[in-house]
């Protein structure tokens, strides 16, 4: 009986540390092709919130409830290790997976809003290799998305031409004025030439 369970408590750590290992593979692959992560300040949601959140976030943005120890050694070593602070307490992880990053916050924070929950904010962020700390999101959420990029772009683009042809236009315009204007009082006609003299 004693060698039933001793062999049961050494295989209990191989599990416990195998089923962490698959936990922090899988934190791996949602790493994989993220643009931003976040972390939330989950303590006091249900089950019934968390899962609003996710049915309101875009379909590139995957809210996960993990360990943060899980977490910190997902991280270790990757561009997102910045983040390693952050995994205390308890904490949700938003992973976004395009660089349109301000639709992806504004679910949770017209969450926040709805169900007035000061204390459950973002604590923390990593976009571009660099750490966003709580204070620091409205930057992030003053991003402008890729829409709003493209068309000031095209603007800077077509305004040099926008403007040399409302130049050309106002000297043609200009100059058929010109053309039409009357002499002035005063001015004569210009004399037609005369004709020359036949040769004999």
């Amino acid at each position: 009986m004693t060698s039933v369970r001793s062999s049961a408590a050494s295989l209990a750590p191989s599990i416990r540390g195998a089923a962490e290992l698959v936990r922090q593979e899988a934190l791996r692959r949602e790493l994989d092709g993220c643009q931003l992560l976040a972390g939330i300040w989950c303590h006091g949601l249900t089950v019934a919130q968390l899962r609003s959140i996710r049915a309101s976030l875009p379909p590139t943005a995957r809210l996960l409830v993990t360990k943060n120890s899980d977490m910190a050694a997902a991280v270790a070593g990757t561009r997102w290790e910045a983040l390693k602070p952050c995994a205390r307490g308890m904490n949700a992880w938003l992973f976004v997976r395009s660089d349109e990053i301000p639709p992806a916050l504004k679910p949770y924070r017209d969450f926040q809003k709805e169900w007035k929950l000061q204390l459950n904010d973002f604590t923390g962020a990593v976009y571009e290799g660099r750490l966003y700390g709580p204070d620091d999101f409205a930057q992030l959420e003053a991003m402008p998305t890729r829409a709003q990029s493209y068309q000031y772009l095209l603007g800077c683009l077509q305004m040099p031409a926008v403007n040399l042809l409302a130049v050309l236009r106002a000297r043609q315009e200009a100059m058929l004025a010109q053309a039409d204007k009357p002499p002035a009082e005063g001015e004569a006609a210009a004399p037609a030439p005369a004709p020359e003299p036949a040769e004999k």
